[in-house]
Formats: structure tokens, C-alpha cells, sequence
């Protein structure tokens, strides 16, 4: 079967984030261990717990459709993505699950021909969870439970000054090239985030800019996308074409890209 329309797949995914928020969170608030996959990237029990019961959710309310997901990725069943498919990222931001800041994410998302159409992205330890569909909106969660509805609030980019450009840059992964585009688009003030947040940040109108000039996978930034570009902005590649999803060919890894609100930067 097809998924639902973006708006119905965006409340769904929502929902199976905060009910994957729960165990997520019993690994953080207690001491756990941390191995290292073939990527040389961390991973902890977190991520298996979530990603099994987020397979679980979407295989009994979304049958039929093609799901990635980054652990089962990594252990080698990589089914082929079609025009539409789901992408899960069981815990985004390791390094700061590792590092216990609260800056990680579950992150959930629908993919039609090659572009995010609907994203959840959960904040377990923040208590909150941005949805993308037709519209954005957020709304504060309770693990393990569904989404209360009527607390759901909409969120949109800001349309920035010219003058106080504000980019969000990862807290893990700074770097030279990062620093030089922020002086050539003239940014004003920087603030750190970790995970899918940064998309966030500028879906609720905090932030102008995220430039990503390091390695990172689909997975990693296709529900974060999909919250943005229903907020009213857009992530390009260096070339300013659209960044694509599905991308066999480099194993579902992004080059690099610039995420901006609307209208963040001048001309």
C-alpha cells in the first residue's frame, strides 16, 4: 500500500516517536554501554530499542511500504529505496546521548521521488517533538504516549535581518570550511545544537542558516528536512539544487548542504 497523505504520515510518525521516546529514555537515565560500528560511530542499546519498536509501529500502521533504518543499514539488510520509502534514525546525535546534553532525536520520515514529504523529529529528553507535513507544528510529548492533538502549535521560518543572520552549527562537528562560509554570508551569531535539531532551530524561527559541510547519512537529515521545508525553508546542495534522497549510488550518504529559512539570506 501507499502511505497516507504527508499531514496523516507526519502525525503518525510523531506518534511512534513518542512512544519510542520511552525506551530511549530508561537507557539514558541509567549507566549503559557504548560499542562502536564499522563507521567508527557509536551506538548503544538506545538505538536498537527504539529502532525495533519503531519497525514494529510502522510495519502494523504503514504496511507494504519500503523502510531504511539506520541499524538494520548497518547490518546489512539494504533494501532498494523505489519512489517512496521511509528513513529512520532510531537515535540522532549519539555523541550527545553519550555525553547526556539532551541534544538527540528520533528522527522519522517519508520519502516520495527522491524528497522529504512528512518528518517527525523527537527531542526525548526535551520533551518535545516537531512535526512536517503540509504545515509544521510542534508539541510538547509525554514518552510513550501519543501526541496530544490539541496541544499541537504551528511553527514557521522567520524571515531574517539582513543585519543579524543567525546560523546553527552541530555541536560535534564544527570545522574550517564551516567557519569560512559563515564569514562569507556575513553571520552575525552562531549558536551550537546537536542532531536534527539544527533543523528545528530554524523551522521555529530561531535560526537562519545550517551549513553541513561534513559527512552525514539520509537518515540523518530527511525528517529534520521534511520540518523545515513545511516551515517555509529549504536545503540545498553546494550547487543549489535540492538535496535528493535515495541516493544508492554514495550508499545514502549526503555531500554537502546549506539549510536556510526563508529568505535568510539577502539577493
Amino acid at each position: 500500500m501507499s502511505a497516507p497523505s504527508p499531514e496523516a504520515a507526519a502525525l503518525i510518525f510523531a506518534d511512534i516517536c513518542a512512544e519510542a521516546a520511552r525506551p530511549v529514555l530508561e537507557v539514558y537515565e541509567r549507566d549503559f554501554e557504548t560499542f562502536t560500528k564499522s563507521d567508527r560511530s557509536p551506538v548503544t542499546e538506545a538505538d536498537q530499542r527504539a529502532e525495533a519498536l519503531i519497525l514494529e509501529r510502522l510495519a502494523q500502521q504503514l504496511p507494504g511500504v519500503t523502510v531504511i533504518a539506520e541499524e538494520q543499514y548497518e547490518a546489512g539488510l539494504r533494501p532498494e529505496p523505489g519512489c517512496e520509502f521511509i528513513l529512520v534514525d532510531p537515535v540522532d546525535g549519539t555523541k550527545e546521548f553519550i555525553r547526556r546534553n539532551g541534544e538527540f532525536t528520533i528522527n522519522i520520515a517519508l520519502v516520495r521521488e527522491g524528497f522529504p514529504v512528512a518528518g517527525a523529529v523527537c527531542a526525548p529528553a526535551l520533551g518535545e517533538v516537531y512535526l512536517g507535513g503540509q504545515s509544521a507544528r510542534r508539541a510538547p510529548i509525554t514518552p510513550g504516549e501519543p501526541v496530544e492533538r490539541s496541544r499541537l502549535t504551528p511553527i514557521a521560518c522567520r524571515e531574517a535581518d539582513p543585519g543579524r543572520i543567525c546560523a546553527v552549527m552541530s555541536r560535534s562537528h564544527g570545522d574550517a570550511r564551516t567557519r569560512r562560509f559563515l564569514n562569507e554570508e556575513a553571520v552575525a551569531e552562531t549558536i551550537s545544537a546537536g542532531s536534527s535539531l539544527k533543523f528545528c532551530l530554524l523551522a521555529a524561527g530561531r535560526a537562519d542558516l545550517y551549513p553541513r559541510f561534513g559527512p552525514t547519512m539520509e537518515w540523518d537529515t530527511a525528517a529534520g528536512h521534511a520540518v523545515l521545508l513545511a516551515a517555509g525553508g529549504s536545503v540545498e546542495t553546494e550547487d543549489g539544487a535540492p538535496l535528493r534522497y535515495g541516493k544508492t549510488e554514495s550508499g545514502l550518504r549526503n555531500g554537502p548542504f546549506i539549510a536556510r529559512a526563508y529568505n535568510a539570506v539577502p539577493g
